[in-house]
């Protein structure tokens, strides 16, 4: 490896210590999901930083924030470049990438939906498949690092409609790629890897990279059972959905990006 220049070096190392000092903004009800950290660095460096679009740096009419945000860009570079400097990510990120799914995955999600749903909510394996055939972009998946196997996914169809309702769930053509809004058709975790935060991550991850291409809203439904999980996550209960996917009685929840 060459040796890097002191500007090349602030750069890099001022990325990763953002990164690995990151958090969630939990106090904003607004974006939660986003992820900032403390402003402790070279003011030229960070705003070099930002003209590349590796952090974003809030402006008030007083100046600059104390805080930064970092985008998805950034940190996907923090992450190349800690493994060059074969350096330690955070637990979870050691443990689970989260990525878009690939073509040749759809068995193992097919299969994992069976397995967290009981039938009369489950998608069928058949239109899993078409799903991610056909909207391969707005899935979300959890990889274990060692295995190299899914874990966990979210899956959603893109539309400008904005109540979810059950033919969304069967015909995956009703997804419009331009479209205003996510329907998010299910949120999976395989049961022996439940409780490890693993959840949360894909949630807040799908937010930002759908907050990201622009997106509206994220639209969900749920059991009465599960309408605090997703409050925690920042979605809105807005009620009884009109959805009744199962013979079940859904809450509808919408998360609102821009």
């Amino acid at each position: 490896m060459n040796k890097k220049t002191r500007k090349e070096a602030m750069e890099e190392l001022s990325l990763m210590l953002l990164y690995l000092s990151r958090f969630s903004d939990e106090d904003n009800e607004s974006c939660r999901y986003l992820e900032m950290a403390w402003k402790n660095y070279d003011f030229n460096t960070l705003d070099e930083l930002e003209n590349q679009e590796l952090i974003f740096q809030p402006r008030s009419s007083r100046g600059y924030s104390k805080y930064a945000y970092l985008t998805e860009a950034g940190k996907e570079k923090a992450r190349v470049l800690l493994r060059e400097y074969h350096l330690s990510d955070q637990e979870l990120y050691e443990k689970y990438e989260f990525r878009t799914i690939r073509q040749d995955e759809a068995d193992q999600v097919a299969r994992i939906e069976g397995i967290c749903f009981p039938a009369n909510e489950a998608c069928r394996p058949e239109i899993m498949k078409a799903r991610v055939q056909i909207f391969p972009e707005t899935f979300l998946v959890a990889v274990n690092q060692d295995t190299g196997k899914i874990v966990g996914f979210i899956n959603g169809l893109a539309t400008n409609e904005i109540n979810l309702r059950d033919d969304f769930f069967t015909d995956p053509a009703l997804h419009d790629p331009d479209g205003s809004n996510v329907m998010i058709l299910g949120v999976d975790v395989l049961p022996e890897y439940r409780k490890q935060g693993i959840a949360r991550e894909m949630m807040y991850h799908y937010l930002r990279r759908e907050h990201d291409k622009g997106r509206r809203s994220i639209v969900l439904t749920c059991l009465a059972n599960k309408v605090k999980m997703y409050q925690k996550f920042g979605f809105r209960d807005c009620g009884v959905s009109s959805s009744s996917w199962g013979g079940e009685k859904w809450h509808e929840m919408v998360y609102v990006l821009n």
